[in-house]
């Protein structure tokens, strides 16, 4: 009997379109994920810097929007168990020539979090730039916001993404710039046990404001459940367009094979080891694929990393369970695209084959 690599040797031309049909899915879906766990992962690595509480104004949407009353962080500092409380002013606006940068005002408390690389903190009326915006801005020594200059007093390196593309200055001067106190609290805690009793106590201060540990915070954030959603639902689409894609590419294969597949039947073989024949060669197909794919994936991120366009908002990460997912949902988008053509091809009467001339 023929082997599944030998069968795909002859049958060169078929099996390249189903390859490159299941890598162009497979790498789809890595890319996708990735992507999204990238953005997830970077806003959420920014929160964690200094906060093991968030405060948000209570009821809204995205944090972009919220407004919380910047005096609150004075009775919050004070609370026993709270090692420091950090405001922040979360914005976004243009700076020539790119059409959105975002803008982090922040208390001076915070500047630590900052690795300067050239250069000081900001003062009033000066910002200090991530070195991927300052490297595609060519250097600026003074920038526009909202028709304002700014002074840029520095540069600062972060593994962030999201930071390291965008423009940082005091929390005063992006209050003016945005028209609000701040947008959220980071409360960071002597003792992470305490932070369901510190929560409750934060709360009680106003009913404007709402307060949650890090954690769930993250887990309820209605931005990241649209990404996720998202991502599901798009990965959803490229793995249903390859099993159609495998359908269509092993149905041709079958009615060109019809011959070999009766000689199979006629010989005794049973309709089970045709279908396991044709399942064993799409399967390795799609390991070949996966591989392609993974790789594939991992060179695009990288040039999406580097490039200036995006400047490094987009930091896709492909992790071991990500690598592990895929691979199960590329070999079941194999086997269930294959599966029906396989049982066609099983059920082949040879004597029908004979009557019309074994075509």
């Amino acid at each position: 009997m023929i082997t599944p690599l030998k069968a795909l040797r002859k049958n060169r031309f078929k099996t390249a379109l189903i390859f490159i049909s299941m890598t162009v899915s497979i790498a789809a879906i890595f890319l996708i994920s990735a992507i999204a766990g990238g953005v997830v992962s970077m806003y959420s690595a920014m929160l964690k810097t200094d906060g093991d509480i968030i405060v948000t104004q209570k009821g809204i949407a995205d944090t972009f929007f919220s407004d919380i009353n910047r005096s609150l962080s004075i009775p919050i500092a004070k609370i026993e168990g709270v090692k420091e409380s950090t405001a922040l002013i979360l914005g976004a606006a243009p700076v020539d020539p790119l059409p959105i940068v975002g803008i982090y005002g922040v208390s001076e408390n915070r500047y630590k979090s900052y690795s300067l690389k050239q250069g000081a903190y900001p003062k009033p009326g000066e910002v200090m730039l991530g070195s991927k915006i300052y490297e595609t801005l060519k250097h600026p020594s003074v920038i526009v916001l909202s028709k304002k200059p700014f002074a840029v007093s520095g540069v600062f390196k972060s593994r962030i993404g999201f930071e390291d593309g965008g423009v940082v200055m005091n929390l005063n001067d992006a209050g003016e710039l945005f028209h609000k106190s701040a947008s959220i609290f980071l409360i960071s805690l002597k003792d992470l046990s305490k932070s369901e009793e510190i929560v409750a106590k934060i709360n009680h201060l106003s009913g404007d404001i709402e307060a949650k540990t890090t954690e769930n915070f993250i887990d309820s954030y209605n931005q990241f459940k649209i990404i996720k959603t998202s991502s599901d639902v798009i990965g959803a689409m490229a793995f249903l367009m390859g099993i159609l894609g495998i359908v269509s590419m092993m149905s041709m294969v079958v009615n060109d094979r019809k011959g070999e597949f009766g000689i199979m039947r006629s010989i005794g073989l049973s309709s089970g080891t045709i279908i396991f024949k044709l399942l064993s060669e799409t399967l390795v197909i799609a390991v070949a694929a996966y591989a392609v794919a993974l790789a594939t994936s991992l060179g695009v991120l990288e040039l999406i990393k580097h490039a200036d366009k995006f400047q490094g908002y987009i930091n896709g990460e492909i992790t071991l369970t990500l690598m592990f997912n895929v691979l199960i949902v590329s070999v079941s988008m194999a086997l269930i695209g294959t599966l029906l053509p396989a049982v066609y091809a099983s059920r082949i009467d040879p004597m029908s084959l004979i009557q019309r001339g074994g075509t």
